[in-house]
């Protein structure tokens, strides 16, 4: 969150003494002493706010106000007023003026407008670049959060995946987003106008496979839990797969297929061919960097749908949840982003670890990062890391990491 407060007042000490009271509240305040020189600093962009002395020699601060609402109707405007103008600031705060306080100011007053007004700011702003997102971003864009390299290599690969025609194995963790993965690659594809059918692979026969083939074509199905999908219709998705057709399938797995065929639990003939291109989806704890942006976006939607305003969020509590393993990935922090909009939590939630634990993680992000730095070379990984290969081995085994995994990605 921004923290500038562009200062107008033509009151020299008056402008300075209130600047040294921004300031040792760390704040960063830009002085000013006429609406030319504020005008300078003001754009739609401005991501403050501004206090202003409404008496001013020439242009004054309704003038600077109008000037304001002509770049941005939401730029919170904080008027000034002298003993005996309060009819004055009233009409000023019916012509969009954020708040008015009267001269002398209290610090406690000042601050806490000025506190008040950030936060809405940056609010407004993150909304806007939400907004953009969604109406000028593919669907990539829109739907997949985060700023980490993690993220955007995932975001290029969706579309890479999604030009071709070739089935796709969609695998994450429990909680990871594997469905909309999966409707990220539809919405890339040329398919996009057709429809996207969703089915459980549980139990799913063979007559309720054909009836989603046919009702997805000449668009996409997305088999959820694909692990789980009856003998008799692995059998019959391989035989339709083979025939050819207009439905694409995506499959999805939060299960290691490879150990499933292993144990004769799924045909290794149809988990080759729906293994044609592969998605992984990177857990939270591999990319603990992307939680504050998710987790803001996700408490402001939880606000939206309920009617609620939105909470302050603090960097103590984005540090805690950034702290945490999370399991149950994406989620498991839409549910905490749900709870903390409703006054539920505070996000105050133990991480629940001790020392040796917290190391681990440690050990194992670092792991998994030299094995995405190298895709998947073993040896180069281990080298990165200035480990004998025996006991960078050791060490895969003991954190259940397989260097196949990060080949490809």
């Amino acid at each position: 969150m921004s923290r500038r407060v562009l200062l107008v007042d033509d009151d020299r000490e008056v402008r300075e003494a209130l600047g040294q009271t921004l300031e040792l509240a760390d704040l960063d305040p830009i002085l000013a002493g006429s609406f030319i020189e504020a005008k300078d600093h003001m754009s739609a962009r401005f991501d403050g706010v501004i206090v202003t002395d409404i008496r001013m020699p020439g242009r004054d601060g309704f003038h600077l106000l109008d000037h304001a609402r002509t770049l941005d109707a939401d730029l919170p405007v904080i008027l000034l007023t002298g003993e005996g103008d309060i009819p004055t600031a009233v009409e000023a705060m019916g012509r969009g003026a954020y708040d008015f306080l009267e001269k002398p100011c209290a610090p406690k007053d000042l601050l806490a407008a000025v506190g008040k007004a950030l936060k809405d700011r940056a609010e407004v702003l993150e909304a806007r670049r939400y907004r953009l997102q969604l109406e000028s971003g593919d669907a990539a864009a829109r739907m997949i959060f985060g700023t980490s390299k993690l993220s955007e290599d995932m975001r290029q690969r969706l579309r890479v995946v999604a030009r071709a025609s070739a089935e796709v194995l969609v695998v994450g963790e429990v909680g990871s987003g594997t469905f909309k993965l999966a409707e990220v690659i539809h919405l890339l594809s040329s398919a996009a106008k057709y429809p996207f059918v969703k089915r459980a692979a549980a139990g799913l026969t063979v007559e309720a496979l054909d009836e989603a083939l046919d009702a997805a074509s000449p668009g996409s199905l997305y088999l959820d839990d694909v692990a789980a999908l009856p003998p008799a219709t692995q059998f019959a998705l391989l035989d339709r797969l083979e025939a050819g057709g207009a439905t694409r399938v995506l499959a999805g797995t939060t299960r290691d297929l490879e150990e499933e065929v292993a144990e004769g639990r799924f045909s290794a003939d149809l988990f080759y061919r729906l293994d044609l291109m592969r998605v992984r989806i990177p857990s939270l704890r591999e990319r603990p960097e992307d939680i504050p942006e998710m987790f803001h976006r996700y408490v402001a939607q939880a606000c939206e749908q309920a009617n609620l305003p939105m909470p302050d969020i603090t960097p103590e509590v984005l540090s805690r949840l950034m702290a945490q393993d999370w399991p149950g990935n994406t989620r498991a922090l839409m549910n905490a982003a749900m709870r903390f909009a409703m006054g539920l939590s505070d996000g105050q939630e133990e991480t629940g670890l001790g020392l040796a634990e917290q190391l681990a993680r440690v050990e194992k992000s670092l792991l998994a990062d030299a094995l995405r730095r190298s895709g998947g070379q073993a040896t180069e990984a281990a080298r990165a890391l200035r480990l004998p290969r025996k006991t960078f081995y050791d060490k895969l085994a003991r954190h259940g990491i397989r260097a196949e995994d990060y080949r490809g990605e």
